[in-house]
This record gives C-alpha cells, sequence and structure tokens, in this order.
C-alpha cells in the first residue's frame, strides 16, 4: 500500500503544470482598438494611445482624435 502512494506521488510530481498557451500581443491591441473605437470617446481613445502609443494602430487613433476634435 505504501509503494503504491509513493508511486502516485513520484508520477504527479514528474508532470509539468498545465498552463494555457500565451495570448498573441497583437490581437489583444487589436481589440482594445476595436473596442476603444465602438465607445468613440476622447476617453477610451487617449486611453488607447496611453497603453499602447508605439503601436502602429495608435496613428490610426490619433486620426481619429483629431476627426473628434473638429
Amino acid at each position: 500500500m505504501v509503494e503504491k502512494a509513493k508511486a502516485d506521488e513520484s508520477s504527479k510530481a514528474g508532470r509539468a503544470p498545465s498552463m494555457p498557451m500565451a495570448r498573441d500581443p497583437a490581437a489583444a491591441v487589436a481589440e482594445e482598438y476595436e473596442a476603444a473605437r465602438r465607445k468613440g470617446t476622447r476617453e477610451a481613445l487617449e486611453l488607447f494611445i496611453a497603453r499602447h502609443g508605439d503601436d502602429p494602430l495608435a496613428a490610426q487613433v490619433r486620426a481619429e482624435l483629431k476627426r473628434l476634435s473638429r
């Protein structure tokens, strides 16, 4: 009985913990961009730029902000 318990514990220790696959960062940024566009508020667009100012989509958001200013 003790040997079976030891065998069960050792097989559990040898298994790698399962982790979900890492999310594609570009897909996450694109989703945030779409959400900011749908919301359409200055605050949502500025928040996107604050979070992702170096992303190519930030240029589109800046253009959208200019259109809102008019």
